[in-house]
């Protein structure tokens, strides 16, 4: 190779190098706006009674929701026929709902402590949990906990009737998927407003 040759490449390959440092120079990141994966929503409008002879109330739940009776409870039998849960197929996710009745052996400030408890330690990776008193207009009083963060169950709540105090119901959401609340947050967003048409038409039976 000649000494022009070699000036010739020399020259060539600065001029690459030049190019791209002006390239880099001019390239201002930008961060991506926050997406989230694409949910196909159920169609919502239409919601069916519960209204089971094993259970002492009645709600309204979404019609593309299905109710699965709990046959088994860690391999032995639930403490109540009244153990059940309210799955959401299109979501993956469902609602995880016992009954206990109120009695010397399961006082009401018993099933409220225990509750609250639950809800701590189900959601130790909590950020933040809201709890909100509730009362509807059928004789059904209780709380509702909001969790926010990578915890197991963003949506929890219990519900007692306000005059007998003779039943206890809890319910806890949890979705079959990993705990990621900005992924999951519109499929919660959805399913929080069924949820909240769930407890505002509750209503105890006996």
């Amino acid at each position: 190779m000649n000494r022009n040759d070699r000036t010739f490449r020399f020259l060539l390959m600065a001029l690459a190098l030049m190019l791209l440092w002006s390239a880099c120079a001019d390239y201002t990141p930008v961060p991506k706006p926050r997406g989230y994966p694409r949910i196909i929503f159920p169609e919502r409008g239409s919601y069916v009674r519960f209204d089971e002879d094993y259970c002492a109330f009645t709600f309204e739940y979404p019609a593309y929701a299905q109710i699965v009776q709990d046959t088994d409870f860690f391999d032995e039998e639930p403490l109540h026929p009244c153990w059940f849960d309210i799955w959401f197929p299109d979501l993956n996710a469902r609602i995880h709902c016992s009954y206990v009745p109120i009695s010397p052996e399961n006082p009401l400030d018993k099933l409220r402590h225990d509750a609250f408890k639950m809800t701590d330690w189900h959601n130790k990776r909590a950020t933040y949990i809201e709890e909100r008193a509730f009362r509807n207009g059928h004789g059904a009083k209780g709380m509702i906990f909001e969790v926010e963060g990578p915890a197991a169950s963003p949506y929890q709540f219990f519900l007692t009737d306000s005059l007998a105090r003779k039943h206890f119901w809890r319910g806890a959401l949890y979705f079959h998927a990993e705990a990621r609340p900005d992924s999951l947050q519109p499929a919660y967003e959805f399913l929080k407003q069924d949820i909240e048409h769930m407890l505002a038409t509750f209503r105890w039976t006996k």
